[in-house]
Formats: structure tokens, C-alpha cells, sequence
């Protein structure tokens, strides 16, 4: 929906954001960290790092930095003299440091501004660690690129043409490789990807998660080349390097809008991904079989509960964050739950060439629920919209950031944060997808409601 006028509110052009909802393009350094065992380095000025984990890491479910996250990563600390003369010579040497007190199997350094904007040439610098075989390659992330999902793509890209390197050998037919959540950002995704990643090989393939507990680290990057196909689960992300991966090794790719949640959802994508993998469906009919017996064993109790309406549950709902998030919640508590949904905003600022397909996916929520959704980055109309939206009688549900929640206190509703900035959740492994992550999603909604009436 363009901006101009939703619901009777007239949304102005700005040329500030407040209430930011992501990283600058060098918040790909999560990225980098995401990945067991490689460590970022980072080419910019004081702060930006520190920055990056704060806000992506630190403030966003308290998930900590881990191996190459937090405190760890080497800076340049670009100052005065860099910004007069230049920057490669302060990083190069402080690459050489690195490699003397750091071990990782794979550093990655990434550009800020200033090195970006007085014209560093940092493949220059990095060119000769690369020819004397030392794990090392470069992207460059100036923060006026973008915002971080753009400095993931750029990384990833980087990563596989610098150190994967070309490849002409055999596939491996059960082999997929898995792009889809943005790590660290999306508050849940070590938990999400243990969970694609086990009801993946519970029909049968064999699976590069790539990112997170459940990767080998730059092992399996290495056999990226090798895998049948690539699988992008997600509304947009992921895409750019799956179409890279295509021209470069001649994989195809199953794009896949929806990240699941729930039984009705989960059960589809398996059938969709085996499907197009040719999987035999005995197999895949008897995991999905087992895994909604138990799902709706435990929702048949539930359901006790919620027919009961004691506490007089929310009917209606409004939705902020980024794409897949919002899609993937609003197809599970529409089909699942029957709420009624009152707004959909969108904050990651997608690529304009998809938000046609976006938009789409949001026509058919259900069969018969079209909603339209809105693209939108200031938290500052963000909040506007949401005030001017009618949420009926009873007090809503907003899934949305630590950002909303002043505003819903305004109108007696609770959030529950299922995004970036998540202050006020701690994380660690939990999971909102899949079977299993469908019940952690289920608590968290009606223990907000019912714990608004107590």
C-alpha cells in the first residue's frame, strides 16, 4: 500500500527514521557471527561495532554474542588519521594481529563508511592473506548501502565466491541448502532453525542449516556446491543469493513465501519441498503423520481453554515487523486461532521487486481473508497508524517490538514481541515455527491476555 492515506490518516514522506527497526548494512557482522567458528572483522569507525551488538545482539532477546559476536570482533577504530590518509595500512596490520591472538576457521572482514567513503581498497589488503591460503574474504558494508538483510546478502555472496570458490563436481540428491531468517535480528531464529532443520531431515534430506548450533561452521559452507537444490524460505530474503548460487553452480531453487507455523502450515511446506525434490511420500506422509498426532494432542487440550473465553480473549489483532515474520504470524492466528486482523505494517524495507509478491501472499491470508499490508519504516507513523485503527470492542493483540509498547498501553492491549528491538524477552533457543514452535507461540499469546485481566 503506498503511503499516502490508510484509513483516513494522511502519512507524509520522511527523511528521518525513528524508532529505527534494524541494523546499517555493517550489521552483517551477525551474520558473520552466526556462523560457528568464523569472526568478523570490522573496518570502521569508533562505536559501530559495539553498536551492531547492542542492538542486534544485546537489546533484541539478550542473546549474546557468542564465538565472533559481542566484544570479540577487531576494529579498525577509524579516526582522523585513516579519514586523512586512508585505512589500509591500520588494517592490515590489524589483520596480522588478528591472526596472531584469534583462532577462527574463517574471518570475514566488513567495510564501514569511513573506509568506504575515502576509498580504501580493501580487497588490495586482503588479496594477499587470501594467496598465502589463510580462511579470509571481504564485503563490503558501508552503512549507507542499506540496512543489515542488505549486508547479509552481501556476505553471504562474498563468503561463496572468496572462500567456497568454484565448484564442477557431483550433487548430492538429498542435499538442500536452507536460506531464510536473518540471524540475530530475528529475535527467535536459533530456535527456528533447529526447528527447520529437524523436520527437514525427518522426511528425509540432508541439510545445510549454514547458520547457528546446528551448522558445521565452514565445513558446510564448503559444500554449498554440492547440494541439490537451495530452499529460501522466506518472502524475499535469501533470493539474491539463491539466484547467484543458480548462475554459479547450476543449482536450482524453491522459493517458499511462508515461513511456517502450526500443523496446517508445517504439513503443507513439507509436502511442497518433497514435492519438488521428488521424495518418496511414504516416508514423508509418516513423519508428517506422527509429528500431527502429537501437535493435536496437545491442541485437543488446549482447546479446553480456549472455548471457554473466561478471561474474555482479544478478537482482533494488528501486526509490526519485518516481512516474513509478520506473514508467517498472521497465516497461523488467522487459520489456527480465527482472530481478525486490523493492520499489517512492514518495517524491513523490502526490495521494491518484491513487494508485489508480498503484497500477494497478504491478499490470501485464508480463503476467505484478504488483508492489505503496509510498508512502512518510522516508528513515528508506525505509531500513528496503530491509534487510528480500529481494533473493535476488546482490547487487541499487537504483535510488534519493544517500540509499540506505549503506544498499545494507550488502548488497553498487549504486545507480545516477536522482533527486533525485544527488550523485554529473553532468549535463548525458543522456537515460534514448525510444529513445536507453533505451542511457544500459543503460550506466549494467551498468557499476555489472560495475565491483562488479572
Amino acid at each position: 500500500m503506498s503511503l499516502t492515506k490508510i484509513n483516513g490518516l494522511e502519512i507524509l514522506p520522511t527523511h528521518s527514521i525513528n524508532q529505527v527497526r534494524y541494523g546499517c548494512t555493517l550489521g552483517a557482522m551477525y551474520s558473520v557471527a552466526a556462523i560457528p567458528g568464523a569472526i568478523p572483522i570490522a573496518h570502521c569507525g569508533p562505536g559501530c561495532a559495539d553498536k551492531q551488538f547492542m542492538a542486534l545482539a544485546f537489546y533484541n532477546g539478550f542473546q549474546g554474542g557468542g564465538y565472533g559476536g559481542g566484544a570479540v570482533p577487531p576494529s579498525v577504530n577509524a579516526g582522523e588519521k585513516e579519514v586523512v590518509f586512508g585505512g589500509n595500512e591500520r588494517l592490515e596490520e590489524l589483520i596480522k594481529s588478528t591472526l596472531k591472538i584469534m583462532r577462527s576457521d574463517l574471518y570475514v572482514v566488513l567495510t564501514g563508511c569511513i573506509g568506504e567513503l575515502v576509498g580504501d581498497d580493501v580487497g588490495s589488503v586482503v588479496s594477499p592473506f587470501q594467496q598465502r591460503g589463510i580462511p579470509i574474504c571481504y564485503a563490503e558494508t558501508g552503512g549507507f548501502k542499506g540496512n543489515n538483510f542488505t549486508g547479509h546478502e552481501l556476505v553471504t555472496r562474498a563468503i561463496i565466491d572468496q572462500f567456497v570458490k568454484d565448484y564442477d563436481g557431483k550433487k548430492e540428491r538429498r542435499l538442500v541448502n536452507v536460506w531464510t531468517e536473518l540471524p540475530f535480528h530475528n529475535t527467535f531464529w536459533r530456535g527456528d532453525l533447529a526447528e527447520i532443520k529437524r523436520i527437514l531431515e525427518g522426511i528425509g534430506f540432508k541439510v545445510n542449516i549454514l547458520f547457528g548450533f546446528g551448522s558445521k561452521g565452514t565445513d558446510e559452507w564448503k559444500t554449498i556446491p554440492r547440494a541439490k537444490f537451495n530452499l529460501v524460505i522466506s518472502p524475499w530474503l535469501g533470493l539474491e543469493t539463491a539466484k547467484h548460487l543458480s548462475e554459479k553452480y547450476a543449482q536450482p531453487f524453491l522459493h517458499y513465501p511462508v515461513i511456517p507455523i502450526g500443523a496446517r502450515e508445517t504439513s503443507k511446506f513439507l509436502r511442497t519441498v518433497a514435492d519438488f525434490a521428488g521424495l518418496q511420500k511414504a516416508k514423508v506422509e509418516d513423519f508428517i503423520r506422527q509429528e500431527e498426532k502429537e501437535y493435536y494432542y496437545y491442541l485437543e487440550h488446549f482447546s479446553d481453554f480456549y472455548a471457554e473465553y473466561w478471561w474474555g480473549l482479544p478478537a482482533r489483532y494488528g501486526i509490526v515487523g519485518d516481512s516474513a515474520y509478520v506473514l508467517a504470524v498472521s497465516k497461523f492466528v488467522v487459520n489456527q486461532l480465527g482472530l481478525i486482523p486490523a493492520c499489517h505494517i512492514i518495517t524491513d524495507n523490502p526490495p521494491e521487486q518484491y513487494r508485489d509478491g508480498i503484497e500477494k501472499e497478504f491478499r490470501s491470508l485464508s480463503h476467505d481473508v484478504s488483508e492489505e499490508v503496509i510498508f512502512v519504516e518510522d516508528g513515528y507513523w508506525v505509531k500513528k497508524i496503530l491509534e487510528n485503527t480500529d481494533f473493535g470492542h476488546k482490547p487487541p493483540i499487537i504483535f510488534g517490538t519493544t517500540w509499540e509498547r506505549d503506544t498499545v498501553k494507550k488502548f488497553g492491549g498487549q504486545v507480545v514481541e516477536i522482533g527486533f528491538p525485544a527488550s523485554y524477552e529473553v532468549v535463548i533457543n525458543r522456537s515460534y515455527i514448525g510444529y513445536r514452535g507453533a505451542f511457544a507461540l500459543l503460550e506466549k499469546i494467551f498468557t499476555a491476555a489472560i495475565s491483562a485481566s488479572a
